[in-house]
């Protein structure tokens, strides 16, 4: 059996701004991953969504099925018949939540199918199928999920120009906590867009904003100053709140972070619900973690960001 996975990934800085043209920063959450396993079997290729109890033959699947999607794409790409195999999908990444689930089955998928038919998809190619999908998820996409995610690395990224990779000064931890409250990208980026043709000047201020901190963050974690950092993250999370795409329970969140200690909080990805993400000192880990517990969190993660191999992250579990 051959095995491929991918990573999630969490924005620091410049959700929604980075439909319109401005930059975002994201970086890879390694530690919780989709996973795509492949096996030779006879009759076709079967696909297994296991988190989902499903599993169909690709030749009966949907057009716009996202997995049966990015098999296709794949096969396509390398211009290969379609294998007699099971491919079996797993994800850690809860689904709708910000992390880039999606995004990441995809690429997984993608290189897992292209390994199995003797090929290696480089990050620019993984990135390039994932973006199709992405389509199907979310209807007018940046392109950062499947960016970050298919590099694996911490990225700068303007939408229509090549991402960057770019050096951390110094290592910095992130709680991530999952607010239980399931996050559709699509329908938040619908809400924007609706807003902002209604209030052009005003949402186009507001992006300016975001791309501005998006720039000065990309320097501080350059820097390694994230003393700087965390008020960035602070007003990203304002800028936010006033495009409306923030809630009362991640609002919450973002507070309790602040009030136990965190340098910083913000929601991250589409809003709406999913992700807040705080970033903290080592030495503050414990008490921000219990207290985005208390505020409603229904999980918390870890996660050191640094520049070898992304990220590593541990889960409590709870």
């Amino acid at each position: 059996m051959l095995e491929r996975s991918a990573p999630g990934k969490v924005i620091l800085c410049g959700e929604h701004s980075v439909v319109y043209g401005r930059p975002a920063i994201a970086v890879p959450v390694a530690g919780l991953r989709a996973r795509a396993q492949i096996e030779p079997v006879h009759g076709d290729l079967r696909i297994v969504a296991a988190d989902l109890g499903e599993e169909f033959w690709l030749r009966n699947a949907p057009v716009k099925q996202p997995l049966a999607a990015i098999a296709r794409l794949t096969l396509a790409r390398l211009d290969a018949a379609e294998p007699d195999a099971r491919l079996t999908v797993r994800s850690e990444l809860p689904i709708a939540a910000g992390l880039g689930s999606g995004a990441a089955v995809s690429v997984a998928v993608a290189r897992a199918l292209a390994a199995f038919l003797g090929h290696k998809l480089d990050a620019e190619a993984a990135s390039a199928l994932a973006y199709e999908v992405e389509k199907i998820h979310h209807g007018t996409p940046s392109g950062i999920d499947n960016t970050v995610i298919a590099w694996e690395q911490p990225v700068y990224f303007i939408k229509g120009a090549a991402p960057e990779i770019f050096t951390i000064g110094a290592p910095f931890w992130l709680l991530i906590a999952n607010s239980g409250i399931p996050s559709s990208t699509r329908a938040a980026v619908q809400r924007v867009r609706q807003r902002r043709a209604a209030e052009r000047a005003c949402y186009t201020a507001y992006f300016a904003r975001m791309g501005q901190l998006a720039d000065k963050a990309r320097r501080v974690i350059s820097a390694g100053d994230i003393t700087v950092l965390g008020p960035l993250l602070d007003k990203n999370h304002t800028l936010l709140r006033q495009l409306g795409v923030s809630l009362p329970a991640l609002d919450r969140l973002v507070a309790s972070a602040r009030a136990a200690g965190a340098l910083g909080a913000k929601l991250t990805g589409g809003g709406m619900g999913g992700n807040v993400i705080a970033l903290v000192r080592v030495e503050q880990k414990a008490a921000v973690a219990e207290a985005l517990r208390q505020a409603g969190a229904v999980q918390v993660w870890e996660t050191l960001v640094k520049n070898e191999n992304g990220t590593q992250m541990n889960a409590d579990g709870r």
